[in-house]
């Protein structure tokens, strides 16, 4: 998987927040086998030296960081935290979060594109958390998205693909764009479908961190992941209303 001029192989993203402890998060990492973390700002500037630890575990890992802009519910603000990570982070990668709703976290998709173009045109290859509005879509590509996030269900829900036919159809308007499904994942198999409808990747956290197993859990999703992108590459049947029998009826024995 091509994510802006850096390739991948796994395709599952893993946050790194709501773990009962470092150790468990380091487990649950290894056992998904994802290359990709995402890191917010707030959790490595606060409290002093445990943030310095927990970037320090993190590095430990082996896997490459994504940051982002959780929590921010404006541009300025959005911009801000995402200049503060590059300089904390060493990179120029940045997911890029700008709420506009407190309650469902929905994206503010105004804000959004505002950010991402101003993020774009100063050297930052954005990973945009947005839903799968088309013309939002389509508006962040143009300020130089290459990547899109789109959410599956809003954030820390489990619900899974609230809105299967706006997936699909964002997928087949853009065919050439990285696009992973982040939030709302709850369950390996809304992991899977997602795959089987052609996405790239899932980004999740809750569902791992507040598992009873998180590495259990996160080994469950990088088989899922795995199991949606070779079914879909596949080309599966396609779905039908009437029955069709498997075995044929040309010469079956005739009782008189």
């Amino acid at each position: 998987m091509q994510l802006y001029d850096t390739e991948v192989s796994s395709r599952l993203l893993l946050g790194t927040a709501l773990y009962p402890s470092p150790a468990i998060l380091a487990d649950a990492v290894k056992h998904s086998g994802t290359q990709i973390v995402t890191v917010s700002l707030r959790r490595e500037a606060a409290g002093g030296n445990s943030g310095q630890a927990f970037w320090s575990m993190v590095q430990e890992l082996g896997v490459r960081v994504l940051p982002n802009t959780a929590g921010c519910f404006s541009v300025k603000e959005a911009v801000t935290t995402a200049h503060m990570a590059r300089e904390v982070f060493g990179t120029n990668w940045i997911k890029l979060e700008v709420i506009g709703d407190s309650e469902t976290l929905c994206p503010d998709p105004f804000g959004l594109v505002e950010a991402a173009g101003i993020l774009a045109a100063d050297g930052f290859e954005v990973f945009p958390y947005c839903t799968e509005d088309l013309v939002t879509a389509g508006k962040l590509l143009d300020v130089g998205c290459r990547v899109l996030m789109p959410w599956g269900a809003p954030i820390g829900t489990g619900l899974g693909l609230n809105n299967t036919y706006g997936l699909r159809t964002l997928r087949a308007h853009f065919p050439e764009t990285t696009l992973i499904v982040d939030a709302g994942i709850g369950l390996p198999s809304h992991a899977a479908r997602a795959m089987e409808l052609g996405f790239d990747a899932i980004l999740l956290n809750t569902a791992v961190a507040r598992a009873g197993d998180p590495a259990g859990m996160a080994r469950a999703f990088a088989l899922a992941v795995e199991a949606g992108r070779a079914a879909y590459l596949a080309d599966p049947m396609e779905p039908r209303d009437m029955a069709s029998p498997s075995t044929p009826v040309f010469g079956k024995a005739v009782l008189r």
